[in-house]
C-alpha cells in the first residue's frame, strides 16, 4: 500500500493536556484497539513553556524544526537542551516532563509509537541536487518532505508532503533540486 498525503489531508488537534494545538499529519491505526494509534506524526507550536502531554507506553521522538529551542526536564532531573534544528531527540512518552522555551516559540516535528507493537528509527535525510539516497526496508516506511522535492518510486513528493508506504524492501529518494526529508521506519516489536 502506498498512501500520500498533504496539507488538505491534516488536521489540527488539541494537545492531551489541552495546552496547546499541534497538526497530524498521519495517524497509524493500531492492529488490536481501533481507540489508540500505533503510530502519529504531526508538528506542533510551542507557544509557551509549560507541561507535555502524558502518553503511557509511547514511546516519543522530537525534532525541533524552527526556534530558538526549548529545554526539556524529566521529573525534575538537568534539562535537557534541543537548541539545535533537525536532531531527533526520543524519550519515553510517560515522563514527566516541563519544557522551558528558550525564546520564542519553537515548533516541532513529532512521532509517538505504541512500544508493545512496534519500534521506530527516526532520520533527517539531507539530499543534495541530482541525489540519491536508499532508506532502508521496514515493515511500514513513513516519508515527511521538509524543504524542497524528491521522488519515491515515482512518486512525486513536495514540501509538506507524506508518503506511507506499507510494501517491506528498501525505497530510493532523488532529489533533482535538493530537499530535506523525515524519514521513519517502524517494525513489529519481536
Amino acid at each position: 500500500m502506498m498512501r500520500r498525503l498533504g496539507p488538505a489531508d491534516y488536521s489540527d488537534m488539541p494537545w492531551k493536556n489541552r495546552g496547546g494545538v499541534t497538526r497530524e499529519l498521519l495517524k497509524v491505526p493500531h492492529p488490536i484497539d481501533p481507540s489508540r494509534f500505533l503510530a502519529r506524526l504531526s508538528i506542533a507550536t510551542v507557544a509557551a513553556s509549560g507541561p507535555f502531554s502524558v502518553f503511557p507506553g509511547v514511546d516519543r521522538i522530537l525534532t525541533l524544526l524552527e526556534g530558538r529551542g526549548m529545554a526539556l526536564s524529566f521529573g525534575g532531573g538537568p534539562e535537557v537542551v534541543l537548541d539545535r534544528p533537525l536532531r531527533p531527540f526520543a524519550f519515553p512518552g510517560e515522563a514527566d516532563v516541563q519544557c522551558r522555551l528558550l525564546g520564542e516559540p519553537v515548533r516541532d516535528f513529532n512521532l509517538m509509537v505504541d512500544r508493545a507493537v512496534a519500534e521506530a528509527s527516526l532520520g533527517v535525510l539531507h539530499l543534495g541536487p541530482g541525489e540519491t539516497r536508499t532508506v532502508a526496508g521496514a515493515w511500514t516506511v513513513l516519508l515527511h518532505v521538509l524543504e524542497g522535492r524528491v521522488s519515491v518510486a515515482g512518486e512525486p513528493l513536495a514540501a509538506e508532503e507524506t508518503l506511507w508506504l506499507e510494501e517491506p524492501g528498501p525505497r530510493a529518494l532523488r532529489s533533482d533540486e535538493g530537499a530535506v526529508v523525515v524519514a521513519i521506519l517502524l517494525n513489529p516489536r519481536a
